[in-house]
This record gives structure tokens, sequence and C-alpha cells, in this order.
């Protein structure tokens, strides 16, 4: 079984630091993120094995009671995702890019789970909410025919939810503006 991840946004700055807290003291986690966003919400994300996952956001809920604005628990990421949130990933453009924006921070990394998980393409970023309004960005590149089927496949699992604002593929972006968005 692979990593796994979790999340805990909070709509308090203050209470997210006491909920980060809390959620790395009650269990054995690493922490992937612990930023603010827009607007003025806090997102702590974790990964670990499931149980230790699963421990931490339940901690998390309880310490940020009725602060918690959404959660996340994702069994089994895809590997590309957390590198992708870290913005420590750069691949080689390829013949085009996808960008999948949402209304939610879990909503954009669900995505880009269901999106390499779908097709061989390889993410650029998960943005999360920072300069957004509280909005989320998914970038992602591959084969002009991977893109479109990672693409649709995220805004068919997500089109329930409502979550999903905006999915565009460019075939042959221009070289200056795939640097931009490394």
């Amino acid at each position: 079984m692979g990593v796994s991840i979790g999340s805990v946004e909070l709509n308090s700055v203050a209470a997210g630091v006491i909920t980060g807290d809390a959620m790395l003291k009650a269990a054995n986690v690493n922490l992937v993120a612990a930023q603010p966003t827009c607007p003025g919400k806090f997102i702590i994300i974790v990964s670990g094995d499931t149980s230790s996952v699963e421990t931490a956001v339940k901690a998390g809920m309880a310490s940020g009671k009725d602060k918690v604005v959404d959660t996340l628990m994702i069994a089994s990421v895809a590997p590309e995702v957390i590198p992708a949130i870290m913005r420590t990933s750069a691949p080689e453009q390829s013949e085009a890019v996808g960008v999948i924006e949402t209304f939610s921070l879990a909503s954009a990394i669900i995505a880009a789970d269901y999106a390499v998980k779908s097709a061989a393409v390889d993410l650029i970023e998960v943005r999360l909410g920072r300069g957004l309004g509280g909005k989320a960005f998914v970038v992602l590149t591959g084969k002009v025919s991977d893109v479109t089927t990672a693409t649709d496949y995220a805004r068919k699992q997500l089109a329930k939810e409502g979550m999903i604002l905006n999915i565009t593929v460019v075939p042959s972006l221009h070289p200056d503006l795939y640097q931009a968005l490394l």
C-alpha cells in the first residue's frame, strides 16, 4: 500500500498553527505543508501510512473544532502529488499543458490524484490558494491525448461536487510561458 495524504483546512491562521501542532504530535506523520491561504485561511497537509494520517486528521478536527472548513483523506495517493504540492517537481515540457482550476484546496489535491492515476501525465504543480481568493489549481503536462484524458477524468470525477471552475488543455504551449509556470 502506498503513502496516504490528509489535510485540515481552517478559517483562522492562529487556529491553524495550533491544529497543525496537534496533528503532528498525535501521529507519526510527515508535514507536507502548513501555510496560510486566501482569504485568511490555513491548511495543514500531512502524509504517512493510512492509520497515522487518519489519526492526525482526527486530531486536527478535534483541535480545530468550529474553525475547520474542510478535511481530506486519500489512502494511497499517487506518488507525484506530494512533490507537486511542495513545488519540487519540474518535468520537461511535453506536447501539451493542462490546467484544472477548482473552487477548493481539497478538490485540487483530489483532481491531481485522479489525473495522474488516469493517464501518463506529469504534475508540474498543485497550487493551493495563495493569492487566489481561496481557489486552487493543478498544472500538468504530457501528450495531448493523455492530458485530455487526465483532465476529462478529473472533471468527470469531481463534477458531482461542483468544485471544478475551469479546465483547459493547451497543445504546444509557448516555452516561455511553460518556464513561468515552473
